[in-house]
């Protein structure tokens, strides 16, 4: 399923735009993240299923890093990036709807 993230990730694979590009947009965008829960037990977080695939997400940016469509350099980039609009969300800074 085709969103925003895979395809700057699949345009940068495939050397139709840069890393800073990519990262620059991956900066600006908002990201889903996922509620935190606590299980109740040890025993009982393993028993748990892992949490379901987000698309438009980090996800896809792990997805990709694992099928080798990016080197590591590209997947720390993007991963601080990331990170980065996450604190400035997180800081009331606002960034615009993906």
């Amino acid at each position: 399923m085709a969103n925003e993230v895979s395809d700057l990730l699949d345009a940068l694979h495939e050397g139709r735009i840069g890393l800073d590009d990519v990262a620059q947009r991956f900066r600006e965008r908002q990201w889903p993240r996922r509620r935190a829960h606590e299980p109740a037990d040890m025993a009982a977080s393993e028993l748990e299923d892992p949490d379901p695939y987000i698309p438009g997400s980090y996800d896809d940016v792990a997805a990709a890093f694992h099928r080798g469509r990016l080197t590591d350099t590209q997947y720390a980039v993007l991963s601080e990036a990331i990170a980065e609009a996450q604190r400035a969300e997180d800081a009331g800074e606002g960034r615009p709807s993906p």
